[in-house]
């Protein structure tokens, strides 16, 4: 059943977000060698557009991997921050976006008279905050740049992309929480890489790495307990990145609103390393500290293991994932839907 774009993307039903874009006829053209007229190679150029639109748009990153011929990213929609925006700070962050240019196509400085010469039209400014809270928009900025250098760089004209990108609208916090692991395994799961956080371009990566970046890789071993010390180790490990935090700290020290409470970077880590094991050998054995994390997110070792081999295998049939079927009935009767596919099953 095909169902309109404003039903999949809905904050009324959640702010979570699996989007997926793939390269024309699934052509390698993220692949390594294919670099643009500096020399920068297209993942790491994809890597610093997502940087660059998370501190730009209200929707934020948690996760990515890009692989040589596609691309997954998770994103959250954070609408009530674009409502608190000025008109001053809305049309800024536009013309950041897209810097005005004269008739000749030449920049034109952003000066405080042209942006405050935009504000008074009160309807482009609320069209342009919109815009500026749309995964479509956030995806189409994310896209077209690099379709336009790839273009460029192989003096070719056509496609990059395949279509228009695929989101599946995440349900609840044990879905979130696999849709996030399963985007950080992908390099794992086509070989590239042993373990997840030694896989380039991917979201676990830039997490490790901005932790060594502090000096903090041993606080890291520790948070990935769930004691007392724990706790104390994770503190603000992920503070000042980028990406959305895997642990939402605010009842603790934060400000920044993560993604799941009383669960740190180190568990996910932990997670992470035995979902791998995984999908590389199909059988590991299962540590009392897994086990406890399992219990506190509300699922069972067999449970998540069969999901995400699940996930692995059927290329994300389906708009939506959820935990239970109950969840998705519930959506479906609230968006006026006979059923809803699981993306998940």
């Amino acid at each position: 059943m095909t169902i309109s774009r404003a039903k999949l993307i809905n904050p009324e039903v959640t702010r979570w977000y699996h989007c997926i874009s793939r390269c024309v006829r699934r052509a390698y053209l993220f692949g390594e060698g294919n670099e643009d007229a500096a020399g920068l190679n297209r993942k790491a150029w994809m890597e610093e557009r997502l940087r660059f639109l998370n501190s730009l748009f209200a929707v934020s990153v948690a996760g990515f991997a890009v692989l040589d011929n596609h691309l997954h990213t998770l994103v959250r929609m954070d609408l009530a921050d674009a409502k608190q925006w000025s008109p001053w700070e809305v049309v800024r962050r536009w013309l950041v976006l897209f810097p005005p240019r004269d008739r000749k196509r030449l920049p034109i400085e952003v000066t405080p008279e042209l942006i405050e010469s935009k504000i008074q039209d009160s309807a482009y400014v609320e069209e342009i905050r919109n815009r500026l809270s749309s995964i479509s928009w956030f995806m189409k900025c994310l896209k077209e740049p690099l379709a336009r250098l790839a273009n460029k760089a192989d003096d070719c004209k056509g496609a990059f992309f395949e279509g228009r990108f695929k989101s599946i609208a995440i349900l609840d916090e044990e879905s979130l929480l696999t849709v996030c692991a399963y985007i950080d395994l992908n390099p794992v799961a086509a070989g590239i890489a042993e373990v997840p956080e030694e896989s380039q371009h991917t979201s676990i990566k830039e997490r490790v790495d901005h932790v060594a970046s502090q000096g903090r890789i041993d606080d890291l071993r520790v948070a990935k307990r769930g004691s007392v010390a724990a706790i104390k180790a994770a503190c603000h490990l992920e503070e000042g990145l980028w990406l959305i935090p895997i642990e939402d700290r605010r009842a603790i020290d934060s400000k920044r609103e993560g993604m799941l409470s009383g669960f740190t970077l180190g568990n996910y880590l932990m997670l992470l390393e035995y979902t791998g094991r995984i999908v590389r050998a199909g059988k590991v054995s299962i540590s009392p500290e897994i086990l406890d994390i399992f219990d506190r997110i509300g699922t069972t070792a067999q449970r998540w293991q069969n999901r995400v081999k699940k996930m692995i295998a059927n290329r994300w049939y389906g708009s939506f994932i959820a935990s239970s079927r109950q969840l998705l009935i519930e959506t479906a009767n609230k968006l006026g839907l006979h059923h809803l596919a699981n993306a998940g099953s």
